[in-house]
């Protein structure tokens, strides 16, 4: 016998004592007028008590936090299950909300890569790694015993002058060898440097041979290095040389990370965000071609009548003032005047005042002023506009442009400069679901870091799995959420 849902005496709302019997595991479609109780039955009703019962099975600490359900008003429902509803509603119309926010898979990215991500530096691309003393001894053991060592501290780095008192500072110090630019001297020999070229110094600390009786002198003469060159040390082995550091900077240009947290890979925070376009990836910009629609008109033919400019006394004023002073005429078509002319009329005279003169009939006045000119004014109304009909109207004159700082990328350079596996986070949830999911299987990471992501990649690639599922592979995560159709978005929904 096939299983059913049976409802008995459904009275919610306009239904009047009704008595259904549904087939389950079915598409079934409620049809009839409009308020004849199509959405009382199914939503008011049937899901209701689905929703209710599930609730139920909770524990009472949980039932705290997501309150009471009502129960509908009907005598019984047997056979039904815990539901879940899927109403006519895009995701969001907030422009920082993404797929990757709204399915919280970002948050898990942002987790990945605050834990195993590989900084670099902003400036030259140098992979910044930072290790503590036993992390140097241990990688330093990692070659064939007997091989030769020197320990030296970089000190001063590609950079001009004669370096006297810091070089006397060393040989009084008890330091006997120092490396500069490449050559091994010791402090008898005469050392004189050209101020106008520049060098790179490294105090020799210590030399010996790589054995297990020289592990505990190996770490006081790393420890030494890291001392006098701000946590860097160079370990020649047999001629190979080797830059290590105690601090996540770079080695060549000095540039620091501060922690590496979540929120530096969040656009909304001020930690994470671009700092040009606060996180959004875009900017609202006025199009001159906006305000000057029909080049063949002149001022007074009215060729900037943009809200707020055009035929009014006020508009004639500034236009007058600016004519007088820039030498053009009012009845000169636009695309005959000059760039100078131009410039001013859209972004103003620079701080520079113009006579103005004010006939309004009963009164009249005379008085020099600046002009902030017409786009500027446009944005500074935008800025200060306190209704969404005044910011509605200045928008016609506007168009959406990509950030220049970042791109489109919404995140600032810090961020981008974290990396796992070559791609930084962006680059990352940039890929469509299906190939995200295939560059994750396909990722190499270390034995400590596979340790630490275990659960984070798990949770993600559950995820990922769950957009696939409902047919959402396309999609990428830093897909904007107010530019999904209803049902990319009611499956989003399903998904998370």
């Amino acid at each position: 016998m096939e299983e059913k849902i049976i409802v008995h005496g459904a009275k919610e709302n306009n239904l009047k004592n009704i008595d259904v019997e549904l087939p389950r595991n079915k598409l079934i479609v409620f049809t009839g007028l409009s308020g004849s109780g199509k959405s009382s039955l199914a939503f008011d009703t049937i899901f209701a008590e689905g929703q209710r019962r599930y609730m139920e099975s909770l524990s009472s600490y949980a039932r705290m936090f997501l309150g009471q359900m009502q129960k509908p008003d009907v005598e019984k429902i047997e056979g039904l299950s815990p539901a879940i509803a899927i109403n006519q509603k895009t995701t969001s119309n907030n422009p920082r909300s993404t797929v990757g926010t709204i399915t919280e898979i970002y948050d898990y990215f942002r987790l990945l890569f605050a834990n195993v991500g590989t900084p670099t530096c902003v400036n030259c691309g140098t992979e910044i790694q930072s290790y503590s003393i036993d992390q140097i001894v241990s990688r330093v053991f990692d070659h064939t015993p007997g091989a030769k060592v020197i320990i030296m501290a970089p000190t001063v780095r590609g950079r001009k002058g004669e370096y006297v008192k810091l070089l006397e500072g060393y040989k009084k110090s008890g330091f006997v060898r120092v490396e500069i630019d490449g050559v091994i001297h010791t402090f008898d020999d005469e050392l004189v440097l050209d101020k106008n070229k520049k060098h790179t110094i490294s105090v020799v600390v210590d030399r010996l041979v790589l054995k297990d009786e020289n592990k505990s002198r190996l770490t006081e003469s790393i420890e030494t290095a890291t001392k006098l060159a701000d946590g860097l040390v160079v370990v020649n082995i047999d001629g190979d040389r080797h830059l290590f550091s105690t601090v996540a900077s770079c080695p060549d240009c000095g540039f620091a990370f501060e922690e590496i947290s979540p929120r530096l890979f969040s656009f909304n925070t001020p930690q994470g965000a671009c700092p040009s376009c606060t996180g959004v990836g875009f900017r609202q910009e006025i199009d001159e071609n906006q305000i000057i629609q029909n080049p063949e008109l002149s001022i007074n033919d009215g060729v900037i009548s943009v809200w707020g400019w055009g035929d009014g006394k006020m508009s004639k004023m500034f236009f007058e003032g600016l004519s007088k002073k820039y030498k053009f005429s009012m009845n000169t078509p636009w695309k005959d005047l000059s760039d100078e002319a131009k410039r001013v009329i859209l972004y103003g005279t620079n701080g520079e005042k113009i006579d103005l003169k004010f006939d309004g009939g009963d009164f009249h006045t005379e008085y020099k002023s600046r002009f902030e000119g017409v786009i500027n004014n446009l944005y500074r109304r935008y800025r200060e506009a306190t209704s969404e009909m005044a910011k509605t109207e200045l928008e016609k004159y506007m168009v959406v442009k990509p950030c220049e700082t970042c791109g489109g990328k919404r995140l600032n350079n810090k961020a981008l400069a974290v990396k796992i596996g070559g791609l930084n986070i962006y680059e990352v949830c940039d890929m469509s679901v299906d190939k995200l999911l295939l560059w994750l299987n396909a990722l190499k990471l270390t034995r400590m870091q596979e340790k630490i992501a275990e659960h984070i990649l798990k949770e993600i690639r559950n995820r990922l799995k769950f957009l696939q599922d409902v047919g959402l592979g396309y999609l990428t995560l830093m897909r904007f959420a107010n530019t999904l159709s209803g049902g990319e978005s009611q499956r989003i929904r399903l998904a998370t």
